[in-house]
């Protein structure tokens, strides 16, 4: 739009730039950096989906009135004795709620982090999930990124996410500085449009792909962007260059 100028400009940070990538703006970020002299390649390349080969990563095909019951199941196998880590990952801020709530009924001992946590208290579960104080909690996606959790052994992934780089995030979160871990993943027949990508995961990491799975078939859907859908068209190597803006500050204003 004219508005800001990079001639500048020597260093480019891209905060989340991997999910801007994931939601289709490739070539919105191309064009950015095409301002500068800057090789953009390095920046907008996707590379292909692999997780932590330290993991072992089991994905479950499910219908959604299974999962409470699945859940316990899981918890009895891998958090007997309620001393180990356990994370628990869910989509939305209500069904952290309620999945705590049900966990608790049912004599577990949880927490849970989400977005309708005031600041001080998603402090105090987090710390209490760390020292091993209560080594349960059930969290949305703010705890898939950024939040160094050590000894996390099991990771269970209630809520399929809508976008299979975010899982690879939540996944990570076990497996840290060379140790092994469990990833058990809930698939639902909602989620199905997100199978190939997720078949392409596990044959990467040499993990069991279920029969179930795929059965949703092997296509990856093309990246789309939520303002433009599928139709923005890709910039090739050959497309000519932005053209260059220039500003006329001669009388103090742009």
């Amino acid at each position: 739009m004219g508005f800001c100028c990079l001639k500048e400009v020597s260093y480019v940070v891209l905060d989340e730039a991997d999910r801007m990538l994931d939601m289709g703006f490739e070539p919105e970020v191309r064009s950015i950096l095409s301002r500068r002299p800057l090789s953009a390649d390095g920046c907008c390349r996707l590379e292909d989906l692999s997780a932590n080969h330290d993991v072992m990563q089991i994905v479950e095909v499910l219908d959604d009135r299974s999962r409470d019951a699945r859940l316990v199941t899981l918890l009895e196998k891998y958090h007997k004795s309620q001393k180990n880590r356990v994370l628990v990952f869910v989509l939305y801020k209500k069904e952290a709620a309620r999945v705590e709530n049900m966990l608790q009924k049912r004599g577990w001992k949880a927490v849970s982090v989400h977005g309708d946590k005031a600041q001080r208290d998603r402090t105090n579960a987090l710390s209490l999930f760390k020292d091993g104080i209560c080594p349960l909690m059930v969290a949305t996606d703010v705890a898939a990124r950024g939040l160094d959790i050590p000894d996390v052994e099991v990771v269970i992934n209630y809520g399929f996410p809508s976008y299979v780089r975010l899982l690879r995030h939540g996944i990570g979160r076990t497996g840290r500085a060379g140790k092994k871990g469990v990833a058990h993943t809930f698939f639902m027949q909602e989620n199905k449009g997100l199978a190939g990508e997720l078949v392409n995961v596990l044959r990467e990491a040499g993990q069991l792909v279920p029969t179930d799975l795929m059965k949703f078939g092997t296509h990856v859907k093309k990246k789309e962007s939520k303002l433009y859908g599928a139709h923005f068209k890709e910039i090739s190597a050959d497309a000519p260059k932005s053209k260059k803006i220039t500003f006329n500050d001669s009388d103090g204003e742009d």
